[in-house]
Order: structure tokens, then C-alpha cells, then sequence
């Protein structure tokens, strides 16, 4: 009896659905899966292969992510570093290619050194002065008077380009000399005597200068293909009578680019009619003709870039004609500072100022004499003082 109900009991208990299995078997009384059938590499966050799996996988996808990103961040740093590479080599071209132009040109100008001021910089609180000086003569040496003079100044601290003329009629203090005209400074010791007393009679430093001859002149204005002008009929009956000498001093042929049209209005001068039209002191005096003298640069100037494309005229025709004492390297500095030059304001006038001079006559010469401290207030405002406009 007890057999049967153990063997009764044995059954009862085996098919019993809701008996537990036991610790061995698969199901605890909670029916969960129990740890020994769960992965045994997955680790102590028990996570299960497909888990793993996909975490890795995850992982492995951040990681492709993450070099994707660094690979293109260093493309776009080698692209700058090319990019910048390029344009440094670029601009060293450029620069090479503009030294060795202006090298060339100024192998075809005359450097004469002037020791006093060689040591002097081209460039003076934030100003640069050059004195242009226009020689009567037609060889480059000192001889002859000096026709005109017009200082060209360019100014950083106002961003203005100024070309004043110095009327060569005032009297002046000539160091080492007794007063005189202003042109009679380069008489007595050219272009170095002359810088200086413009120096000492205006208040300004000047220490580089250009001396253009007669011949230069005309060359310039024939090498820019003329240049356009309004003539009164009394100023052509004067270019005629300018160029009677002119002609002589060339060996050309009289009545050599004469104007046949005398009545007032526009008309095209080359060099030699040009020159003719700036040297004419009987219309406006000695004022009028340096008017006429910048409107002539002006009108150069105007028309000097469509002349570089054909630089055979300037350097055949004036460079030879042209004497300095600024250097190759200055000549450089005066070239790369060009471009920004278009944005600075053009001044044009002359000294002495309206106003501050009277006719005179000292020892036989009749000459102008000068307020130059109302001069000198004008320059220092114009160069070195001048307020922006927005404030």
C-alpha cells in the first residue's frame, strides 16, 4: 500500500504542471530563466549574445563615425594649408616679377647720391615728400634754372596725395646764401641746396627729389598718347611762340608742331605742345603756369596705366631723362604702395597761399614776398593734421 501511494505520490507530483522544477532543472518557482542558461561571457551587466552583439556592433559604428569626422577635418586642414601655400608662392611671384620690373626701369634712370641726406629715411612721420624738379636744360646734370618745382606729398596719417607748386618768384632764405627767388637755390647748388630751402623756409622735411629735363617732359606726355586740354585762343598763340624755342633747342625744323586751329576750345597736345602750354608765364603770371604745369601731370597721371601697356615709350623716352637720389629699394616701396594710393584723397594747389604774399622789390628783383607761417599752418593741416570726417 504505501508502495502504491509512493509510486501514486511520484506520479501525481511528476505530473504536476504547477510543481517547480527543481535547482537543476530549467525553471525556478518564479518561472524566470535562471543564470545558468544565460550567456556565460556576458559579463556581470548579464546581457544576453544578441545584446552583446548589438552592442558592439554600436560601438563599432561611433568609432567609424568618430574617424570619418577626424579624416575630414584633417582633409579641410591639408586644403587650407594648401590653399594658403598657394597663395604665399603666388604672391612671391608677384612680388619678384614687380622688383624685377622696377629694377629693370630703374636701371635706365640716373642715381646721383646725395650724401647729406642718404642716411635720412624716404619716410618721416607717416609722410613722404619727394621734390620734383622741372630743369630747363636738355642734358641731366644741374645746369640750367629750375623751370618748375612742385612738391609731391603722400600723406598715410590723412590718406592724401597733395602736389603743391612752389612758385619759384618768392624770396627766400638760402642757407649759406643771401635771400633770394626760390629758383636761384638750385643755381647756386642744385637739387641738395634747393631741398633744403624748402626745408628750412616750410617747415617740412624733404630729402628725396626727381629732376625731369625739358625733353623728359615731352617724352612723358607722348609716351601716355597726349593729352586733352581747354586752350583759350591767347594760350595757342603762345604754344606757337614756346615751341619757336623748343624747335631751336631740339634742331627741328621751324613752325614744328604748331597749332593751326587758334580759336578758343578743346584740343589734343603731344609732349612738345604740352610742354609749350606749361611753360607760358603771360596768361595768370607766374600762378597760371603752374596751374597749367599740374593740369598737365594731371591729365598724365589720368592716362598713365593704358601707358603701361605699352612701357617702351617710358623707358626709351623717359627714364633716361630722369635723376634721383631715391634707391632701387625705394622705388619698390613707391610701386607696391600704388594700388592703395586710389583711395586717397588728390589735393592740388600752390604756395604761397591767396592772400599771403605781396608784390616786391628787393635788390632790383622783383619777387613775392611771403607770409610763411600762414604757409606752414596750411602744409602741417594738409599733411600731418587733418581730421576725418566721420570724427
Amino acid at each position: 500500500m504505501k508502495k502504491r501511494q509512493g509510486r501514486d505520490e511520484f506520479v501525481l507530483r511528476e505530473d504536476d504542471p504547477a510543481e517547480d522544477w527543481d535547482a537543476k532543472g530549467s525553471r525556478n518557482r518564479t518561472g524566470q530563466v535562471s543564470r545558468d542558461d544565460r550567456d556565460p561571457e556576458a559579463g556581470s551587466h548579464g546581457r544576453t549574445r544578441k545584446e552583446q552583439k548589438e552592442f558592439r556592433q554600436a560601438v563599432q559604428k561611433e568609432v567609424r563615425r568618430e574617424v570619418k569626422k577626424q579624416v575630414k577635418r584633417e582633409r579641410k586642414r591639408g586644403g587650407l594649408r594648401r590653399f594658403l601655400f598657394t597663395l604665399i608662392l603666388f604672391v612671391c611671384m608677384c612680388l619678384a616679377g614687380i622688383y624685377a620690373v622696377v629694377n629693370h626701369a630703374y636701371g635706365k634712370m640716373n642715381y646721383q647720391e646725395i650724401a647729406s641726406v642718404k642716411s635720412e629715411p624716404m619716410k618721416e612721420d607717416g609722410v613722404i615728400n619727394i621734390l620734383l624738379i622741372g630743369n630747363d636744360s636738355r642734358e641731366n646734370g644741374e645746369d640750367g634754372r629750375s623751370d618748375a618745382m612742385i612738391l609731391l606729398s603722400v600723406s598715410t596719417r590723412t590718406k592724401t596725395i597733395a602736389m603743391t607748386s612752389l612758385l619759384r618768384d618768392m624770396y627766400v632764405e638760402i642757407p649759406g646764401h643771401d635771400g633770394n627767388r626760390l629758383n636761384a637755390a638750385y643755381a647756386f647748388g642744385g637739387a641738395e641746396l634747393l631741398m633744403e630751402t624748402v626745408e628750412k623756409n616750410l617747415g617740412i622735411t624733404v630729402n628725396r627729389y626727381v629732376q625731369v629735363n625739358f625733353e623728359a617732359f615731352a617724352n612723358l606726355v607722348d609716351a601716355v598718347g597726349g593729352v586733352d586740354l581747354e586752350l583759350s585762343s591767347g594760350e595757342k598763340e603762345l604754344v606757337n611762340g614756346y615751341l619757336n624755342e623748343y624747335n631751336e633747342l631740339t634742331g627741328k625744323e621751324f613752325g614744328t608742331d604748331y597749332l593751326q586751329d587758334l580759336t578758343d576750345g578743346m584740343v589734343h597736345l603731344n609732349g612738345p605742345q604740352a610742354l609749350a602750354y606749361s611753360r607760358n608765364r603771360y596768361i595768370g603770371t607766374d600762378f597760371g603756369r603752374t596751374e597749367r604745369q599740374r593740369k598737365v601731370l594731371a591729365e598724365v597721371v589720368h592716362q598713365l596705366p593704358q601707358a603701361l601697356w605699352h612701357p617702351r615709350a617710358l623707358e626709351n623716352g623717359l627714364l633716361p631723362n630722369l635723376t634721383t637720389n631715391l634707391t632701387v629699394g625705394e622705388c619698390y616701396r613707391l610701386t607696391l604702395m600704388a594700388p592703395f594710393g586710389v583711395r586717397y584723397d588728390m589735393q592740388h594747389g600752390s604756395i604761397p597761399l591767396d592772400g599771403t604774399y605781396r608784390d616786391a622789390t628787393i635788390r632790383k628783383m622783383a619777387v613775392l614776398e611771403v607770409d610763411f607761417d600762414a604757409n606752414r599752418k596750411y602744409l602741417q593741416e594738409l599733411l600731418y593734421e587733418k581730421k576725418k570726417e566721420n570724427g
